[in-house]
């Protein structure tokens, strides 16, 4: 039923949305795409702390940097389309508590050409994202496209607010340029989950569909009726799983990915013929990729990741005087105002400019798949930093927070309050409570699962749960329940039966949980008069209670016994086991050319 829904509306939405000719000649010219992911909220540049990059050191990102390059870009190619794929509006203070509106204020002005939104653009709730990105006077210009998003039935959601509208799309699903000669269909997919980690109402009243029904009709319709020489997935849902739904449905030439956050330096090249690009996050990567299409099919391509740095952009004038008069009340000065937070109604009295404590190491989550030590996927210094803060506050056996890989990198010294809130961005509050043995077993089974697993669609976000007090051995080839051995709380083996005081997130809508997992006697950290406290004043509290208020986290608490396999060629973030990205899907350089002609004519039965 869903797919003949699918079907009819996204007919409906094309003869409402679309102005196309009754007959269409095939395409020859040369478009670039010009592609950005998950910025996260980022507005100014941050420190790229990674092992062995090549900005090691250096500041990188920054929207004002980032409109630099896309305007370099513009000069330099005549036929552009901006794209940007999804979770954006969050991740920072500014975007926290104007619930997206910092960012949406910059990119209106980026002149962006289409947009796909993010698991993490539903934070602010249902309600909030139509306002922003709805189909009726969105507060963005982005053209936002989600083809597997719709307003819920009353079977599927009994409480919708939005009964008129059940069954119908939140967004339009796809939208068709025409540019240098080239007849571009672009279609776009949502994560097919919310933002899990945060409240269980963010997606009230709507209904997310993994997309593939969606995703075969539009391809056929953008291909077949309205005669486009290109179709361009844009997609929030994963490179691998991008890659999956091209395998088996037909008729699609480029995907612009995000959400894992990978960084792809060449272009990945499925079986198909289909490209996959990613460009990273926070700002601090923007793709280019120039296609040239002769006669309705794609030729030949042309990819440069540019990174964004201090040395290779300066900050554009207009996007940054913006910058600087949004952060204005956020930071010390004399417009600095209190801000309340949307999520948990805590309030903000500190400028986020404040120094908040030091670290004598370097605090992120980013490292390379074939790094040495503590490869992301894994483990971080950031999260093993806030692990011991939520543990300290309770003083607690157990500290543990959930595993992401986005978020800004601290360099050794200052530690400012804006960077607790790239880590936290969320409106939790801390927790403590009783777990058992048992059940931390199964959570560090769990993510485990989430992150190495061979299925693709069994992917939970891609990274391990981080703990403080726990150490443990990880086998990442082995099955679900027997990757985690020596499991040890504080030294001493884990008891299964044992039930162990854990600090970790609490949100008031799962009040019987910590860090989503069943607790008892659970105790929520409060303020002096009973007051909401945020979690990252938990952070910042915890800071001040160390010697020289300077942080210094033990490391490797998670030992690998067996590598992560090979990275993919010079994409050295992409890591799954057995998934469906491999070594084949890289086409060598000097014989793309020819290849990709072949492919693609195959693949669109235009064989000569």
């Amino acid at each position: 039923m869903r797919a003949f829904l699918t079907s009819l509306t996204s007919l409906v939405a094309t003869m409402c949305i679309l102005a196309s000719s009754s007959v269409v000649s095939a395409g020859t010219g040369e478009i670039t795409l010009i592609h950005m992911g998950d910025p996260h909220g980022h507005l100014i540049p941050r420190p790229n702390m990674r092992e062995s990059d090549p900005d090691f050191g250096k500041k990188v990102g920054g929207l004002a940097f980032l409109f630099d390059q896309i305007e370099k870009i513009r000069a330099r190619r005549p036929n552009t389309l901006l794209v940007n794929t999804g979770d954006t509006v969050q991740g920072s203070a500014e975007a926290l508590y104007t619930s997206g509106d910092a960012m949406v204020e910059i990119l209106n002005e980026f002149g962006i050409d289409a947009f796909a939104p993010g698991n993490w653009d539903f934070v602010y709730g249902s309600a909030r994202f139509v306002e922003l990105f709805g189909k009726d006077k969105p507060l963005v210009n982005w053209n936002t496209l989600a083809a597997n998003l719709y307003y819920a039935t009353l079977y599927e959601y009994p409480e919708t607010p939005y009964a008129a509208k059940a069954g119908t799309r939140v967004t339009q699903p796809w939208i068709i340029y025409e540019t240098g000669g080239v007849r571009v269909g672009l279609v776009g997919l949502a994560a097919d989950r919310g933002p899990q980690a945060v409240s269980t109402m963010t997606m009230e009243g709507f209904y997310l569909t993994p997309g593939e029904e969606e995703l075969a009709d539009a391809a056929r319709l953008l291909r077949d009726e309205e005669k486009c020489d290109l179709v361009v997935l844009i997609s929030e849902r994963g490179i691998a799983a991008n890659l999956e739904l091209v395998e088996v449905i037909p008729g699609i030439d480029i995907v612009l990915s995000s959400d894992m956050h990978e960084e792809t330096h060449k272009v990945l090249v499925a079986k198909s013929g289909t490209l996959l690009v990613e460009e990273g996050q926070d700002g601090t990567m923007l793709g280019e990729l120039t296609v040239r299409v002769k006669d309705g099919k794609l030729k030949d391509w042309d990819f440069t990741a540019h990174r964004i740095n201090e040395d290779n952009n300066q900050a554009h004038p207009k996007i940054q005087a913006m910058i600087d008069k949004i952060r204005a009340p956020f930071v010390k000065g004399v417009l600095f105002e209190p801000h309340v937070n949307p999520m948990n109604a805590s309030v903000l009295r500190t400028p986020i400019d404040t120094v908040i404590g030091h670290t004598k190491k370097a605090l992120h989550r980013s490292n390379f798949s074939d790094a040495k030590q503590m490869p992301a996927v894994i483990e971080g210094s950031s999260h093993d930093f806030l692990a011991d803060a939520f543990r300290g506050a309770c003083e607690s056996e157990v500290g543990m927070i959930r595993g992401f890989r986005y978020g800004t990198h601290i360099a050794p010294g200052p530690i400012l309050l804006e960077d607790i809130y790239h880590y936290i961005p969320i409106g939790p509050q801390i927790a403590c409570g009783l777990i058992s043995g048992d059940d931390m077993r199964l959570m560090i089974e769990r993510g485990a699962q989430g992150s190495l697993t061979q299925w693709v669609g069994g992917w939970g976000g891609g990274w391990i749960i981080a703990f403080s007090g726990i150490t443990y051995d990880l086998d990442p080839y082995k099955e679900f329940g027997f990757r985690a051995s020596d499991i040890r709380v504080n030294g001493e083996k884990l008891d299964t039966a044992k039930y162990y005081q854990v600090a970790g997130y609490w949100y008031l809508d799962d009040a019987g949980k910590i860090n989503r997992s069943q607790a008892l006697n659970i105790k929520v950290l409060r303020g002096p008069n009973g007051g909401i406290v945020d979690a990252t004043a938990v952070v910042a509290v915890y800071l001040r209670s160390l010697p020289s208020h300077t942080a210094d986290p033990d490391l490797n608490r998670i030992t690998l016994t067996r590598p992560l396999p090979e990275p993919i060629g010079p994409n050295r973030e992409i890591q799954p086991l057995a998934g469906v990205i491999r070594h084949q899907y890289l086409l060598e350089p000097d014989k793309h050319d020819d290849e990709v002609a072949s492919l693609s004519a195959h693949y669109h039965g235009t064989v000569d």
